[in-house]
């Protein structure tokens, strides 16, 4: 079963990168963000970053993009799952609209 990694809300600033969670402890990581909240105009980035080596550069391995106002059937978003052995840094960056507050939660998969 799923277990809370981390979790919140994070009000956007708009054009700001806000770090939901970062974390090295190694295993299989999932990101939800809750989009009820987009309107019109509004536009959601979410990233994953990872690091492949060691000692190497966290880039990113996951992008997610929304725009708009959300159809009913699409109102959470779920990552893929990351495998992390090194670290891994999940944000949250709205790139236009009225900021918006998104509840988000990282699940650590078994």
């Amino acid at each position: 079963m799923p277990t809370p990694a981390g979790s919140g809300t994070q009000t956007a600033t708009i054009g700001t990168e806000h770090t939901l969670l970062t974390t090295t402890t190694p295993g299989d990581y999932a990101l939800k963000v809750d989009k009820n909240a987009m309107q019109a105009g509004d536009s959601l980035e979410l990233r994953i970053y990872d690091t492949v080596l060691s000692g190497g550069v966290s880039r990113v391995a996951y992008k997610y993009s929304s725009s708009g106002a959300q159809p009913t059937d699409d109102m959470i978003a779920i990552s893929v799952p990351i495998p992390i052995d090194i670290g891994v840094t999940f944000t949250l960056k709205q790139t236009a609209g009225t900021g918006r507050a998104f509840p988000w939660k990282v699940l650590s998969l078994p």
